[in-house]
């Protein structure tokens, strides 16, 4: 299922599905407080700001994502970047929550003819609350086992602070308010794709993990190995199996990656065993094959560091992100891996973490953590392994997920994850078509 763009019918009807929600959940009076604070930046400071740097600075001076980006694209990036900074932590979380997202996501199925979900999906938990996990399973034929398993770990960790200025929301990205709800137009999308691409019964699980603080490090990474587990015993056979993330969620993937690597090698995470917090060291081995691939979109490789660049566009802010960066792996962890996997400077552990099929990047020309994804990629070209990477010119953090919302066109909304398809079928090559050739004869 691929719908098409947003619409003004459905900015019209998000907010119907909002208002509610902030009446029950946030108040009116706090909502209408947190309304007339930023009506001077809506009114005064956005087109003020808007039309002097679209309208009023030379293209040559302008940076390449207003260059490329529509009207909308850029209002909507300058409101999110507002957000981040001001709206509090108490009524961003209304906008990513489950009540708003799946009846928006209702409404445009609706809207595109569909009375029903065409493409599977239901919440699955397993274990309790404290100890197990939770996530979303979108299948296209749940009776047979799949041909192809991805395993996502979306980018949204979301964060409870009183104080204000104490949120960083982001579309795909780090220490948020959301959940995987949020990503279900874009996950069918990817199951649409995979469809199209060849695959006879493509499966997706998406994990919803722990919140900070209520779970800070190794809490997430263990729910991810947990998941990691849940997942190879449904695909039965860890050459289905392609792992991915956004944001933060790459950096969970590259910690899973580590983690699965020093079992490989006979290792033990030696830099994790301080943390009073606890680690993977002390977990019992799992004894886990690695996946067929992994996939990173903007992936937030090392929590805190000098490459991260003050980006003029990206609706990102560094020093930001460093803070909750800090309250996810604290003082000790934040510059250590796995919680932060680019702080490993174990090549060993490296070579045994990489993949058969190795790892693909997607990516912002003029994002974030543009600058340590490059040196992550020279790292692995250096090792001598396999790592392709997409450099969307004038993108910014976690696109193709964004892009989905905010682009007009399907080419340009879909174009990195049709990239991401595209590289996952030439990773398999000959494994689809022995795969729908078997799924004939079973017919």
């Amino acid at each position: 299922m691929i719908l098409g763009p947003i619409r003004l019918i459905d900015l019209v009807v998000f907010a119907l599905f909002l208002a509610p929600q902030f009446a029950f959940r946030v108040g009116v009076f706090r909502t209408v407080l947190v309304a007339l604070r930023a009506l001077p930046f809506i009114l005064i400071r956005l087109p003020l700001q808007l039309i002097r740097q679209r309208y009023f600075t030379s293209t040559a001076a302008q940076p390449k994502f207003i260059q490329e980006s529509t009207l909308f694209e850029d209002l909507l990036v300058r409101t999110i970047r507002y957000a981040f900074a001001s709206i509090p932590p108490r009524v961003g979380q209304v906008f990513f929550s489950k009540w708003v997202w799946w009846p928006f996501l209702r409404w445009r199925m609706l809207r595109h003819g569909y009375l029903k979900s065409p493409v599977r999906w239901q919440e699955y938990a397993h274990g309790k609350r404290r100890d197990g996990f939770q996530g979303i399973w979108i299948t296209h034929k749940p009776d047979k086992t799949p041909d192809v398993v991805l395993y996502y770990i979306h980018g949204e960790r979301r964060t409870r602070h009183r104080h204000r200025n104490a949120m960083l929301t982001k579309l795909g990205g780090g220490f948020s308010l959301g959940s995987a709800h949020f990503y279900l137009e874009f996950l069918m999308s990817w199951h649409t794709l995979l469809l199209q691409a060849g695959y006879q019964n493509p499966a997706v699980f998406s994990l919803e993990y722990t919140l900070v603080p209520e779970g800070v490090y190794p809490k997430q990474v263990d729910e991810v190995l947990q998941g990691y587990n849940h997942v190879l015993d449904v695909a039965k056979d860890p050459s289905k199996v392609f792992v991915g993330g956004d944001s933060a969620g790459g950096a969970l993937t590259l910690s899973l990656l580590q983690g699965l690597g020093a079992q490989g090698s006979h290792q033990k995470l030696k830099s994790v065993r301080p943390d009073p917090r606890g680690s993977l060291a002390d977990q019992r081995p799992l004894g886990l094959p690695l996946p067929r691939m992994a996939i990173l979109i903007s992936p937030w490789v090392t929590l805190r560091s000098s490459l991260h660049s003050a980006s003029r566009v990206d609706y990102l802010n560094r020093e930001t992100a460093w803070k909750y960066a800090h309250e996810y792996a604290g003082e000790t962890m934040i510059n250590r891996y796995p919680a932060s996997p680019g702080s490993c400077t174990d090549d060993n552990i490296w070579q045994q973490s990489s993949p058969e099929g190795g790892i693909y990047v997607i990516y912002g020309e003029e994002e974030v953590f543009a600058p340590d994804i490059e040196s992550f990629l020279k790292r692995q070209e250096r090792l001598g392994l396999q790592v392709r990477a997409e450099r969307i010119e004038g993108g910014i953090h976690a696109w193709p997920v964004a892009s989905l919302l905010a682009s007009s066109t399907n080419e340009r909304r879909l174009y990195g994850l049709r990239c991401i398809v595209n590289e996952m079928k030439r990773r398999t090559a000959g494994q689809v078509g022995v795969q729908r050739r078997r799924a004939k004869k079973s017919d």
